[in-house]
């Protein structure tokens, strides 16, 4: 990015305060000057520069006033401010508001050129880091496939939680809803993307060895640690991110360790002495119910406190049931391009037949459900046929489940227990609806011939 790419507005109601700046920045910068704040903050609605020179004393809205709006409008614009002498209290309020620094009249061209040379660098260091974090991301995240308000208001926590570098995150929701993957758009949108992103399953490492895992070890702590002792997952990911996937399984003693770690950034290898320190951010995730679990002793509550700074619940498939199409169509084409397949679309029955499913394996069932079907099937078009007769009836009709255990029992001679019969198929029936209805209440009542009233009513009584 060269210098004269960079668009610098001058605000002065000083005419010969004005020109003079602008004749010493023209050499470099693409320079407007305005008189006025409001002519000014007009400019910048039709073209925001990079960076603006802001006299504080302006007739009509002050500088200040000017600061507070720009700020508002664009957060990224730098803005330097002008002041006629040092008045402490404005400089300092300034500041407050978010001006990047400030000059003092009479302007010394010479000093001015230099303040704004180093302000525009911050400009010109943080879009190379931009870019750089764009091209990390693109190469090491997946997209989050998601149209849903459920999921977009779960991206929207992500995207504000990224931009710090190390407020704790614990991430809640079913197995197979996308945790780790949410980790990971936690980490390469933060400051301290281009650190390790290390991921650990608590639950698949012996409880006696959780702690040197991740603390690291000394030379002889134990038998059969290796010699010159090994330093641990915290240390590794230091400048980065350690994903501590299923957290509600560490030991007690683990926990301990772990809430010294977070409240003090301090730890101890295993078996040693020695205070070590690291720069780490700690995502956790769980599909258990921790509170149930601090209930029970078996989960500190305080470190629950320190892991749940941010809490960020993943709702389950069967939550979100629109993202179930968009999610199959993602994944359809990954494999057709993974196994070298024709498939570019899912046929109107294979969609109905998605979404009569109840996906207890949330996204990952529906991914292995679409990545069997695409290896088997031949396109160019996804079929219920393709999808296996675990989702379609024996008459292929796709808009119908399976019925299974879900199906009418046969009559006893000794009898049934006939009101529980209908609930069970009259819950049956409120819940394909509405799966078929993408939740939308108005619709479910349509297909099963019900007024919207009647059938809010039955489906509160039925608890579906």
């Amino acid at each position: 990015m060269t210098a004269m790419s960079f668009l610098v507005y001058v605000v002065d109601d000083e005419n010969v305060a004005r020109e003079g700046i602008t004749l010493a920045l023209r050499k470099h910068y693409q320079i407007e000057s305005f008189p006025t704040a409001e002519d000014a903050i007009q400019a910048i609605l039709n073209q925001p520069p990079d960076m603006v020179l802001l006299d504080i004393g302006l007739p009509g809205m002050s500088g200040i006033e000017a600061l507070q709006k720009i700020k508002e409008m664009y957060p990224e614009i730098i803005v330097v401010m002008i002041t006629a002498y040092e008045d402490v209290e404005t400089v300092v309020a300034a500041m407050k508001y978010g001006a990047h620094d400030y000059v003092v009249k009479p302007l010394q061209m010479n000093a001015l050129l230099v303040t704004v040379r180093n302000a525009l660098e911050t400009i010109k260091l943080r879009k190379e880091i931009q870019l750089l974090q764009e091209k990390v991301l693109k190469e090491n995240l997946p997209g989050f496939i998601g149209e849903s308000d459920a999921i977009q208001d779960v991206m929207e926590v992500v995207f504000k939680v990224a931009r710090s570098a190390d407020t704790s995150v614990l991430i809640v929701g079913e197995t197979g809803t996308g945790k780790e993957l949410i980790a990971k758009a936690i980490h390469y949108r933060s400051p301290n993307f281009e650190g390790p992103m290390i991921s650990v399953n608590c639950a698949a490492i012996p409880k006696d060895l959780i702690e040197s895992e991740l603390f690291g070890y000394e030379k002889g702590a134990f038998s059969g640690a290796d010699k010159a002792g090994k330093a641990g997952l915290v240390e590794k990911a230091s400048e980065g991110t350690l994903f501590l996937d299923e957290v509600g399984d560490l030991s007690k003693e683990a926990q301990a360790k772990l809430l010294r770690f977070l409240e003090e950034g301090e730890y101890y290898r295993v078996g040693g002495t020695k205070k070590r320190m690291a720069q780490t951010r700690i995502v956790a995730a769980t599909n258990k119910d921790l509170p149930d679990m601090i209930e029970e002793g078996l989960f500190r509550q305080d470190l629950f406190h320190r892991l749940a700074v941010i809490k960020i619940e993943i709702p389950s498939l069967n939550r979100r049931r629109a993202d179930i199409i968009p999610i199959a169509k993602h994944y359809l084409l990954e494999f057709a391009d993974k196994f070298g397949k024709t498939f570019t679309g899912i046929t109107p029955e294979a969609e109905a037949a998605l979404k009569t499913i109840e996906w207890t394996g949330n996204v990952r069932e529906l991914k292995n459900l679409i990545e069997k079907a695409v290896l088997l099937g031949d396109g160019p078009e996804l079929l219920p046929s393709d999808l296996g007769a675990d989702v379609i009836c024996d008459d292929g009709d796709a808009t119908v489940p399976a019925r299974g255990a879900s199906g009418l029992s046969t009559l006893d001679p000794d009898g049934i227990d006939f009101p529980a019969e209908m609930e069970a198929i009259e819950k049956h029936y409120f819940q394909q609806a509405l799966r078929l209805a993408d939740e939308n209440e108005s619709q479910a009542a349509k297909l099963l011939g019900l007024s919207r009233d009647t059938f809010r009513y039955r489906r509160k009584k039925l608890a579906v």
